[in-house]
């Protein structure tokens, strides 16, 4: 099954991965905002702004051949607060939670269970800042996390530098100056976590940079470090994801970006 979640926060289940969630109908003023592949046998999961996480049996959502429903009847969110990702996927899938300013941690997709409505509180994000799109971690086969800033800073680094937590805030996984955070003139815009074969897609607005494991080789370092900017024409990026992730269903694939 495909969990579709809606810019207002309407969702809905559709039958098989290969479903083109963007194109389906929604209500006026409403578009697609994220995606997810799993089983219907499996929770969906969804994390709101504040970094909470939310779960129900996904067998429980209603069909995509209506509207579907708003999240909002089932669950108590923080005033204001909006949904941003779905999840799907066994209890031991690992995946990579971050905030937009750069701090992250590895952790099972169980942990984001939750039968309280008002759900639980995941990952820590100072104000100002929101979580990132989560990166699922493909075992043995992702090893590499590479982090993108919107000035275009890209740092890479082995998974393994990354602490594995229940819950929390993590630890830095890319430098952003603290002055440029709290103004607002830079942030993380998004990381995934590649493995040997994987490419990735950079995108500044329409355009996008297609990288294979060798192209980023000039941008590893050690965990927590600025990184190194993109070629000019990639400074403003606006996305990350792994190429062809909708495809093969490595991963929520998603039309939120950061300005």
């Amino acid at each position: 099954v495909t969990i579709v979640l809606s810019r207002s926060g309407w969702v809905r289940l559709a039958k098989g991965h290969d479903i083109d969630a963007a194109a389906l109908s929604y209500r006026a003023g409403d578009e697609f905002l994220h995606s997810a592949r799993g089983r219907s046998s499996e929770q969906a999961v969804f994390m709101d702004a504040t970094g909470r996480a939310y779960a129900l049996p996904a067998h429980t959502l209603p069909s995509a051949r209506g509207l579907g429903e708003p999240l909002s009847s089932k669950f108590s969110t923080p005033d204001g607060s909006a949904f941003l990702y779905c999840l799907a996927g066994t209890g031991q899938q690992k995946i990579l939670l971050a905030s937009s300013f750069g701090y992250g941690f590895v952790t099972e997709l169980e942990n984001l269970y939750s039968r309280m409505k008002a759900g639980k509180a995941m990952i820590s994000v100072p104000n100002g800042s929101i979580p990132l799109a989560p990166a699922v971690i493909n075992p043995g086969v992702s090893s590499t996390v590479v982090c993108v800033t919107s000035d275009g800073y890209m740092l890479a680094f082995p998974l393994g530098d990354v602490p594995e937590l229940g819950k929390g805030k993590g630890n830095k996984l890319i430098n952003v100056p603290p002055k440029r955070l709290k103004s607002g003139e830079e942030s993380v815009i998004g990381l995934v976590v590649m493995g040997e074969k994987d490419e990735i897609l950079v995108w500044a607005g329409q355009r996008y940079l297609r990288m294979a494991e060798k192209d980023i080789d000039n941008f590893r370092g050690d965990r927590a470090l600025r990184g190194r900017k993109l070629p000019r024409g990639f400074q403003r990026v606006t996305k990350i994801e792994l190429a062809e992730s909708h495809a093969a269903g490595q991963a929520p694939t998603s039309t939120h970006e950061m300005n």
